[in-house]
């Protein structure tokens, strides 16, 4: 068996900028490091690796961070990894054991502020020499170790079956704390909305030259993986724009799920976070409704309720995206959209914001807005009884019911006039017995009335409903 050391961090190490850059294309023009983000944390990162490895058994030593040893694969058909091992990384033990015989500087109390020297006579057992000249089994404190007793990489051990000479050697594995999302700006203009669509990601390792792809979709991962990365964890980062050769980023199907990949070769930073355009800006008809939701639970018993209530009126913005058109056949990662609108002197303020999930093409945009402020809905239980009926098609069998009816009387105080969906969603049987505006059955558990609301005035709508079960 022989046996190939890689110099130290020239190889599939991106977490030390100024070596990174050893780690050159291979002959075919691949970038050397190339990552996928996923929205739950993970990074899918390949490198390839400047390195000619003959055919036959070998075995390499290769620092693999911020690749997980455990989940290193090969790239190339040609090589195949029979083994892996590593090492343990420098630790305050190892250190300690390296200063035996040498000064070092101790730090304790509030803030570690305090400082103390004492030369280090052993580790089995712990043992210290003061400044007076006394022997301290222990550690006066926090022991600190200069930058060459702890910068050591953690190296892998690979174990390789080579069926041919290869160069470049080409490896990839899976690294945590990752994350990506989309932001959606949409600018109210009349009936038509402006739409930019842009990712925010970013990676906890260094990489220089690096191919960048973002996944949209929801992978399935192992009970055993890390879990997602929040979206929160973005914020408070250093924000930065990607050059202006980066472009946008090139959407493909991949599987089931989206892939965008951008243009150009990024540098990545810990705790840098990077943005680029998802399509190019568009335009979409935008639809506003409004919308109340009854008091009526969805499933199981209510009871009477005298006093009116006021419920608020929901405001909806919907894009249509038609197909056949550039934004129509654009793949919506989920993220958040904000809704924009010109004030009367021209100056945008934002008048709605919401997640939204994984839009297909085609698909239209639904984002709830928040309330309305000049749009008032209140809500008054007029009856209600409850009681037992016969059951139908069994004898000496019953069932209990809820007749109730509700007068809702929606006003409206702005200028123009609008339009209200009064929602009733319900669970196993019930029914619409009655109502002053007619019923849409849109489901076996949902109706809706349309209320025609004039500016400065009110609608009272009235409707009776009777559930059993």
């Amino acid at each position: 068996m022989r046996s190939i050391v890689v110099a130290p961090l020239a190889a599939l190490v991106i977490a030390v900028p100024a070596l990174a850059a050893q780690v050159t294309p291979s002959r075919g023009g691949e970038f050397s490091t190339s990552v996928t983000i996923y929205q739950d944390g993970r990074v899918l990162v390949r490198q390839s690796l400047p390195l000619r490895v003959p055919a036959g058994t070998q075995t390499l030593s290769i620092p693999l961070f911020p690749i997980d040893p455990g989940s290193v694969v090969s790239l190339d058909s040609s090589v195949a990894i029979m083994g892996a091992s590593t090492g343990p990384g420098p630790d305050a033990e190892t250190a300690l054991r390296a200063s035996v015989g040498k000064l070092v500087l101790f730090r304790s109390g509030i803030g570690l502020r305090d400082t103390i020297s004492a030369v280090v006579l052993g580790v089995d057992p712990v043992r210290v020499r003061l400044p007076g000249g006394e022997a301290l089994f222990g550690l006066p404190g926090q022991p600190t170790f200069p930058p060459e007793l702890t910068a050591g990489p953690v190296s892998t051990e690979l174990r390789l079956q080579v069926r041919r000479n290869t160069e470049p050697l080409r490896l990839g594995g899976f690294a945590q704390g990752g994350a990506w999302n989309a932001m959606y700006a949409v600018v109210l203009r009349g009936g038509t909305g402006q739409v930019t669509g842009m990712a925010n990601f970013i990676v906890p390792f260094d990489a220089k030259d690096a191919e960048v792809q973002l996944l949209a979709g929801q992978v399935n991962q192992a009970p055993m993986g890390g879990g997602p990365v929040p979206v929160s964890r973005m914020a408070g980062r250093v924000m930065e724009s990607l050059s202006a050769d980066a472009g946008g980023a090139a959407q493909q199907k991949v599987g089931e799920f989206h892939l965008y990949t951008l243009n150009g070769r990024q540098t990545l930073r810990p705790g840098t976070m990077s943005s680029v355009a998802l399509f190019e800006p568009a335009n979409a008809p935008v639809a506003k409704s409004y919308e109340v939701r009854s008091s009526v639970p969805f499933y199981g018993y209510w009871g009477q309720t005298g006093d009116e209530g006021e419920t608020p009126v929901t405001v909806f913005y919907t894009l249509t995206r038609a197909r056949r058109t550039p934004f129509g056949d654009a793949p919506l990662p989920q993220g958040t959209v904000r809704i924009f609108q010109p004030d009367s002197a021209g100056r945008l303020q934002l008048v709605g914001e919401a997640g939204v999930g994984h839009t297909a093409p085609g698909e239209e945009l639904r984002i709830n807005a928040g309330s309305a402020f000049d749009l008032v809905a209140k809500r008054i239980q007029t009856d209600w009884a409850q009681g037992t009926e016969p059951m139908p098609g069994a004898t000496r069998r019953t069932r209990t019911f809820v007749n109730s009816a509700y007068a809702d009387t929606l006003r409206n105080q702005g200028d123009t006039d609008a339009l209200i969906d009064v929602q009733v969603e319900r669970g196993g049987e019930w029914r619409v017995l009655e109502s002053s505006q007619p019923a849409d059955r849109l489901s076996s558990t949902r109706a809706r009335f349309r209320v025609k609301v004039p500016a400065g005035g009110e609608a009272v709508l009235t409707y009776r409903i009777k559930a059993t079960w």
